[in-house]
């Protein structure tokens, strides 16, 4: 604990001038103007009342700030775990009852306590199976739902389904109704942004968009004008209790805690992994795993919902200028004050407004350039890429996550389980061994194949090591004597990999072409030991260097 709280004081300390805190601060504020009626909407798809999405912005950005390793990853209320929990828990108890939000409040505490057993397990390895290039293909899917339904509200309309592709067509169904003043104050509101954050990017003209947007609204009574508001929000400061359930009832929650767990963990991390790389910083996934549970915890017992890492807020966070967690403190103090003095105001806030504010972030979240970089220099891994946004727009943005970690994985799969391989021989005029195809009876020099296999051996790519040696001595007039393993590549070999690999040495022994090893590793020996590989290849035919290897190898072919 103090050494979180050591680690927590050092953190801030860093970049610790006057400008710093000023520009972190003034950040804060501008993503609070953004965010804090955004929070709203997540309330309402919530079925919680409007005054527990501001909790999410409240106790759990601090509990973050406090555990997680994130610069910019912001915790909050989010559309996705939102949605899974309260389809679930709406058959159970009526949204907005006082029996629901105590089953709300339930499934942030179980899934608190699966956090914490998630870093007790260290799982924020997951976050290692997103790669660059589908963490671009996933902030591009979520860029594209979210404007599509950004895009209801600068239009004055209200989606009816949750689903993006069926959003989409409804937008487009029913353009004809669109309010006008709605459409021309969102389009003036867009372009004034796009116009400021492009000529005078560090001012806060969101914050500037929200302000005058609410004085407006307050003066010419926007509702006359058929502009839809947020509307009335209770003020006050939560009251803290531990939920309670039913036994049967904890135990159905069980479920439902999990699916937000693994949506957590998964967003969280890919998100704060993107932040990380667009500004060469790295993440502790494990801290942020233990900064998640802690805030889902504080959310549990101030009476608000689950809370996550949200790609959209992220995102506004950065453009708002954010370069530490303390952006995401001044965001909590600010919706300190709020929930005190000034939920009034926020009534007046036109939705339109709010929803070019966020369209014009999630346009910012597809990244064209390097959209554009990927598909220059490998068309494979953009159409990856391209693969994990359309799932994130078609099928959800928890289906994306899993879709781009399997794509991920299967990335990695294919190359091991195609390695490239070859034949080396010196070159005449270097002196330096070059790569050759592995072809029969390829010979690096008299009697002598060296071939190098680039994977590890397993149960999928050994019938490749295996072909490549049996199509080098094919040849019946083959007058190769040895072959020399460059093994630098292989570090692992599994028990059905080496099965076949003692069948096969054994077949060009039959052969009389003599198998040795260079370059094994202690990672390797150990393996070829404990699968009995070493006992039928002999130690004499195993060496930790190449050269000591070729040396034997040409003692046995001019010998």
């Amino acid at each position: 604990m103090w050494g979180t709280l050591r680690q927590w004081s050092s953190r801030f300390r860093s970049q610790d001038s006057l400008k710093g805190w000023l520009r972190d601060g003034l950040a804060g504020f501008s993503l609070a103007s953004m965010n804090i009626p955004q929070v709203l909407g997540y309330a309402r798809i919530a079925g919680m009342p409007a005054v527990t999405g501001l909790y999410t912005v409240l106790l759990p950005l601090v509990a973050f700030a406090a555990f997680g390793s994130s610069r910019h990853l912001v915790v909050a209320a989010d559309s996705a775990t939102a949605a899974i929990f309260s389809s679930a828990l709406s058959t159970m108890a009526p949204s907005g009852s006082a029996h629901y939000m105590a089953l709300v409040s339930m499934v942030a505490l179980l899934s608190a306590g699966f956090l914490l057993v998630a870093r007790l397990f260290r799982l924020g390895f997951l976050a290692d199976f997103l790669s660059r290039t589908v963490l671009v293909g996933f902030m591009a899917g979520v860029g594209v739902q979210v404007g599509v339904v950004m895009a209801f509200d600068m239009l004055g309309l209200t989606p009816h389904s949750h689903h993006p592709l069926y959003q989409a067509l409804e937008l487009v169904e029913h353009l004809p109704d669109a309010v006008p003043l709605a459409v021309l104050v969102s389009i003036f509101v867009s372009v004034a942004l796009a116009c400021g954050n492009r000529f005078l990017p560090h001012y806060p003209w969101a914050l500037v968009a929200v302000v005058g947007s609410i004085s407006a609204s307050w003066l010419a009574d926007g509702h006359a004008h058929h502009l839809a508001l947020v509307g009335p929000v209770a003020g006050g400061l939560p009251a803290f209790a531990l939920p309670w359930v039913g036994w049967d009832e904890l135990l159905a929650l069980l479920p439902v805690a999990t699916s937000c767990v693994f949506v957590m963990i998964a967003q969280s991390a890919a998100t704060a992994r993107a932040a990380a790389n667009q500004f060469e910083e790295t993440v502790d996934e494990n801290s942020d795993i233990l900064g998640l549970s802690a805030a889902n915890a504080v959310a549990a017992f101030s009476g608000s919902f689950a809370v996550n890492g949200s790609p959209t807020q992220t995102a506004m966070a950065i453009r708002a200028g954010a370069t530490s967690q303390r952006a995401q403190l001044m965001f909590a103090f600010v919706t300190f004050c709020v929930l005190l003095f000034f939920t009034k105001p926020l009534q007046f806030l036109p939705r339109c407004v709010l929803g070019a504010i966020v369209f014009n972030v999630a346009i910012g979240m597809i990244q064209i350039r390097a959209l554009q970089r990927i598909k220059q220099e490998s068309p494979g891994e953009f159409g990856l890429a391209m693969i994990t946004a359309a799932t994130v727009v078609g099928l959800g943005v928890e289906q994306g996550i899993f879709i781009a970690i399997a794509l991920s994985l299967f990335r990695h799969v294919r190359h091991s389980y195609m390695p490239h391989s070859m034949v080396l021989k010196e070159d005449a005029a270097t002196g330096a061994l070059e790569a050759q195809p592995v072809t029969a009876n390829a010979l690096s020099e008299t009697g002598l194949v060296i071939y190098r296999f680039c994977a590890d051996i397993f149960y999928a790519n050994c019938n490749h090591f295996i072909q490549d040696l049996r199509t080098l001595t094919s040849d019946a007039q083959s007058h190769i004597k040895c072959i020399v393993v460059d093994a630098s590549a292989i570090t692992d070999v599994d028990y059905s990999a080496a099965i076949a690999v003692k069948t096969s040495i054994a077949e060009l022994h039959q052969k009389g072409v003599r198998v040795i090893f260079g370059r094994v590793s202690s990672y390797l020996k150990a393996d070829m030991d404990r699968h009995h590989i070493s006992e039928i290849l002999g130690e004499e035919n195993i060496f930790p260097q190449l050269h000591t290897a070729l040396a034997e190898a040409r003692l046995h072919t001019h010998g």
